[in-house]
């Protein structure tokens, strides 16, 4: 029997997995905190990652139900008519529902009620998922300049942004959503150009749809 324990669980600006980036990095103003559980929860555990610029977090996707039974899965990069097998992806429903993501480190926060908390950017998770492990970005081994990248190559296309409604008055908060939306994070096979979408990112609910390449924010709400 192989048991694994929870380190650690990210508190992030999305609370709902629909607009969370496929990709980490992708939303870069997304982000994050690593808080740790009760037994990791002391500094000699974060003693020196502060040298540090990027990490890996070893996550669980913790809102995917169960293990999928098929082990193959219609990627969003093809349009999701076509069939890979799941250890050609990166999708959520996969055996042990196991993450890899890697963040930007902004700070190490050694004071207050959750000290040490770890404070990240460029998230792709959704708030409280569980991370079973945090392991430093190591730039000559991690980075691989000529890697071949099959049918991923490239970031995914972004879509110009507008709004049709009062935008929120932090610019971060603005910044985020804006980079989630331009992601197009509706299903790939949707092709109605009304149809209208929502989700919550940053703490504002958020109401789109997309005419002509062109994503439109029709409202954005506190999310009470």
């Amino acid at each position: 029997m192989i048991t694994s324990n929870v380190v650690a669980r990210l508190r992030s600006c999305y609370t709902s997995k629909f607009g969370v980036p496929r990709q980490s990095g992708l939303a870069p103003d997304a982000w994050g905190f690593i808080e740790f559980e009760t037994p990791f929860r002391r500094p000699e555990a974060v003693r020196g990652i502060e040298a540090f610029s990027h990490l890996w977090l070893i996550t669980q996707f913790h809102l995917v139900p169960e293990d999928p039974a098929s082990l193959t899965v219609r990627p969003p990069r093809l349009g999701g008519n076509e069939q890979k097998g799941v250890f050609a992806t990166r999708s959520p429903f996969r055996p042990n529902r196991l993450g890899l993501s890697v963040v930007k480190l902004e700070r190490v926060e050694l004071e207050g009620e959750n000290a040490p908390r770890l404070v990240v950017s460029g998230v792709d998770l959704v708030d409280g998922t569980p991370i079973l492990d945090i392991k430093p970005y190591i730039g000559y081994a991690d980075s691989i300049p000529n890697a071949h990248s099959g049918f991923a190559t490239g970031e995914p296309m972004r879509i110009p942004v507008q709004w049709h409604c009062a935008m929120p008055p932090a610019d971060m908060d603005c910044r985020i959503i804006e980079q989630s939306i331009a992601l197009q994070p509706q299903p790939a096979y949707h092709a109605d150009h009304d149809r209208e979408y929502a989700t919550e990112i940053a703490g504002w609910h958020v109401r789109w749809s997309i005419t002509d390449t062109v994503a439109n924010i029709k409202a954005c709400d506190p999310v009470e």
